[in-house]
Parts: C-alpha cells; sequence; structure tokens
C-alpha cells in the first residue's frame, strides 16, 4: 500500500520543479503496471520554445546498461551463453586482455555487476575529451568497438574482487549481444525488448527520430542554459538509449511486472527476479549489486533503481518490484542534477512506500572503544583515471575524532566535506555502522559501514549508494 495519492505527488514533484531549476523534465510515477502520474514542465528546446510532452525524446544514458543486461538475461533464458563462463568465449570481436598472468578470466556476471577489472576509461590521454572520449562529433561515423580498443580491452584487476563503474564493461556485453545474436544491437534491443513492450519510441541513436522531437541538452553556465553538441557515443551498450517519458513508463511497469506489461513480456518473472537479487555485496549490510542494476533499500522495501548522465541530460528510474510502483525523471538541463537528482527521486519513492528511515538518529549510544580501529586514511583501490569514483572519494577519506566526536573527511577541494561530516551511529545492534547528513548539499544521508576487509585485514568502508569500498593504509590520531 503506497502512502501518497496522485494529488499529493503531483504537488510534491510541482515543489522539486520550484526548488531546482530545470530548462526542461518529465517526472512520473508508475503504479500497478500503469503511469500514474506525470509532470511535464519547462521546454525540450529554448531558441524554438518547444515545451516537453509525452513524445519528447531524452537521451537517457547509462539506463542503457539495463536494456543490455536484459539482451544478456534473453541469451541466457535461452541456453545460448552461461554467465559464469569466460566472457570471451562469446566475445569475438576483440580480446578481454588481462594486466596480469594470475588474473582469472572475467564472467558475464562479473561484467552485469562492474567487477569484471575493466577500468572507467580506455584511453587516459583522451580523458579532458567530451564523454572522455567516448563519442563522436555530430555527423561522424562511429567507429567499431574493435578498433576503438585497437583489438583489446584490459582487464586491470582481479575479477571479482572490485567494483568499478565502467561503461566499456556494459559495451563489452552489447558486442556480445551482436556477437551471439548475430545481429546488430540496436536491431535486438527493437525487435526483442522494445517493441514487444510498447517501447516503439526507443532506439541507439538520434537519426531515428525527426529532429523536432529530441529535447536539447543544455549545461548551466554564468550567463544561463548553453546547449550542447548532440554526440553520439562509441560504447553503444552503456550509455545510447534516447527514449519518452511514455515509453520509460511501460518500462518500469514491465520491469515491476515480472518482465511483463500490457503490450507483452521480454523476460521470465524468475528472470527478473535474479536480475535484482544481490550478484556482488562486499558486505552483507549494504544492499550491493545485482545484474545491471543497482539495489537499495527503503525501510522494509526492495528496490532497484539507475541513473544515466551525459553532458546535458540526467535521469534516474527507481522500482520497488514487490510493491509495484516506480519514479521516473528526466532532465534537458539542470545545475548539478547529477547529485541531486538520485536524492530527490529517492525521497520521492520513499513517500509513495511510507518510508521515513534515512534520518539521522540521536538515540543510539557511541561508542569510543572501536574508534581507534576506525579512524586512519583510506582509499579506493585504482587507476587515478577512474574518475567517478575519484569524484566521489577525492584523493582518499579521513576519519578522526575532533572535539569528541567522530568525523569523516573527503580529501576534496569541496570546504565542507574537506571540514568533516559527523559520523552518527545508526544501529543500536552494531556500533560499526553510521550515517552523514548531506543536506546541505542537497544529499539527504548516507549510510556508511565499516569492516575487517578480508583482502588485506585492515579497516575497510562500505558506502550503501553504491558499493565502492575503501581500504584503510595509515592509522591517524584525532584531536
Amino acid at each position: 500500500m503506497t502512502a501518497i495519492d496522485r494529488s499529493d505527488v503531483e504537488s510534491g514533484i510541482a515543489e522539486l520543479t520550484a526548488r531546482r531549476p530545470m530548462v526542461g523534465a518529465a517526472i512520473g510515477v508508475v503504479r500497478d503496471g500503469g503511469l500514474d502520474s506525470l509532470v511535464l514542465h519547462g521546454f525540450s528546446d529554448i531558441a524554438t520554445r518547444r515545451p516537453v510532452t509525452e513524445d519528447t525524446v531524452f537521451r537517457v544514458a547509462s539506463i542503457t546498461k539495463t536494456f543490455t543486461a536484459v539482451a544478456i538475461m534473453q541469451l541466457w533464458e535461452r541456453g545460448v551463453v552461461d554467465l559464469d563462463q569466460p566472457a570471451q568465449r562469446y566475445l569475438r570481436a576483440y580480446r578481454l586482455s588481462p594486466t596480469r598472468p594470475e588474473f582469472r578470466p572475467p564472467t558475464l556476471r562479473h561484467l552485469l555487476t562492474h567487477t569484471a577489472g575493466v577500468g572507467e576509461t580506455v584511453h587516459p590521454s583522451r580523458l579532458l575529451l567530451p564523454d572522455f572520449g567516448e563519442s563522436v562529433a555530430p555527423g561522424a561515423s562511429l567507429p567499431s568497438l574493435a578498433d576503438y580498443y585497437h583489438g583489446a580491452l584490459a582487464i586491470r584487476a582481479a575479477p571479482g574482487t572490485r567494483f568499478t563503474y565502467s561503461n566499456h564493461g556494459f559495451a563489452t556485453l552489447g558486442q556480445i549481444v551482436e556477437d551471439v545474436s548475430g545481429m546488430a544491437l540496436a536491431r535486438y534491443l527493437r525487435e526483442h525488448i522494445f517493441e514487444p513492450l510498447g517501447m516503439y519510441d526507443t532506439a541507439l541513436s538520434s537519426r531515428s527520430y525527426p529532429r523536432a522531437r529530441l529535447a536539447t541538452g543544455y549545461t548551466f553556465r554564468s550567463d544561463g542554459p548553453r546547449p550542447v553538441p548532440l554526440r553520439e557515443m562509441v560504447t553503444a551498450g552503456a550509455a545510447s538509449a534516447y527514449s519518452t517519458a511514455r515509453d520509460m513508463g511501460r518500462y518500469l511497469a514491465a520491469l515491476m511486472g515480472g518482465g511483463s506489461n500490457e503490450y507483452g513480456t521480454a523476460l521470465a518473472a524468475d528472470t527478473v527476479s535474479t536480475m535484482f537479487a544481490p550478484h556482488y555485496r562486499p558486505d552483507p549490510r549494504i544492499p550491493g549489486m545485482g545484474l545491471g542494476f543497482f539495489r537499495a533499500e527503503m525501510g522494509t522495501h526492495h528496490a532497484i533503481e539507475h541513473q544515466g548522465i551525459l553532458t546535458g541530460f540526467d535521469s534516474q528510474i527507481w522500482v520497488a518490484p514487490e510493491d509495484r510502483v516506480g519514479v521516473m525523471a528526466f532532465t534537458n538541463g539542470a545545475h548539478r542534477a547529477m547529485l541531486w537528482l538520485p536524492a530527490e527521486t529517492s525521497n520521492l519513492m520513499r513517500a509513495l512506500l511510507g518510508v521515513t528511515d534515512g534520518a539521522i538518529r540521536a538515540d543510539i549510544a557511541q561508542h569510543p572503544a572501536i574508534w581507534g580501529e576506525l579512524c586512519g586514511d583510506y582509499r579506493v583501490p585504482g587507476r587515478l583515471t577512474d574518475v567517478r569514483a575519484k569524484a566521489m572519494v577525492g584523493a582518499g577519506i579521513r576519519v578522526r575524532v575532533r572535539r569528541g566526536r567522530l568525523v569523516l573527511s573527503v580529501l576534496t577541494p569541496v570546504p565542507a566535506l574537506y571540514r568533516g561530516l559527523i559520523l552518527h551511529p545508526d544501529d543500536p545492534d552494531d556500533p560499526w555502522v553510521f550515517r552523514v547528513d548531506l543536506a546541505e548539499f542537497g544529499l539527504g544521508t548516507l549510510r556508511i559501514v565499516f569492516t575487517r576487509s578480508p583482502l588485506s585485514g585492515a579497516t575497510a568502508m562500505h558506502l550503501d549508494v553504491t558499493p565502492i569500498t575503501a581500504h584503510r593504509f595509515s592509522r591517524r590520531s584525532g584531536r
């Protein structure tokens, strides 16, 4: 039973559009297999004053990864692929090349959970280019992945030991769909996922639409919104999809409907449940990663989610399958939406579920006896070019005691994060679980879990928002 009705939902979304400046947005709620609420806001294109409509085509960016994951699971249902066999068995276009001889071959399950050992960037020299060098200019031809990777994609960490968010792992899954099915990925997705689910306005290329239907993406500058060029992604299976609010509503309906909606079926219900289960979870106290979907716990409710970010566009989906409710949001220009859109839509999702957890608690005792085991400097393993992880944790994380309180500081130029955030105890039965208040950044709260690393024996830190693990490498004394 959800907690708020349609009028409350629409009022809450209207407040969001007032609170967060957006050029254009489509924000909706799907319940019981149908689009229950949809608020359309602003312009799809400022120059022509075109309003956002149900038919406006947004770039949904990394939500593409969930489509590719569904495609892989369709092949798995047919017995064509095995999730725990080396991915190279099915990949014919290029090699997955371990950088150390002791690394075992990555499997499809590793690729689906971002634990294959693939780095975030494969051409560090292109890091300052648009989309980290993964896109081409308007009108330019797209290279094949074999050419883009020069015949080999490096495996830089032991598969299964580390979460590193990577477009290249899912681009490789898209290539495997092509190599196994004998069909271009765009055609496979259209014929096996989009059309069966009634998603007739979803595609992997802007060339599938009249220009007047495409939302223009904008970045915010000191003189206002500035349009960005419509670049196409080389990593198609990871980030290339375009869609509408109407189509994405049908997609969420299928995700909460066990793989089916009123138009048809993409997956069996048991397969969908398998995708939503934890397949990588470095600690049992955090939700971890499903197959192509991030997992979340909202009170006693289970949810899955994914964000999409490309320059000028931000998107977010949430689904609570057991409650048959979901939230979706798409924008074509909003200041720092990659930070606040997940938090704002999470709050809406919690309201729909009647959940109030996530608040800072003041009724749980401190345990100074363990602070010595927690204090120190922490780093996330990986390369400097794994920019998303580095953006989240800066040069590292420092835990220390300051003025009699346990404090977490992110080693970053952001003054408030560098000064430190109080670690508030969050579980009366587990003194190694904390929560920090990020309200001043518009991000709500974040749960943080400490444990002993099975790899190093040192203290490790886990974040419940994404299964990144930071390992302590030095002790520090507080003051």
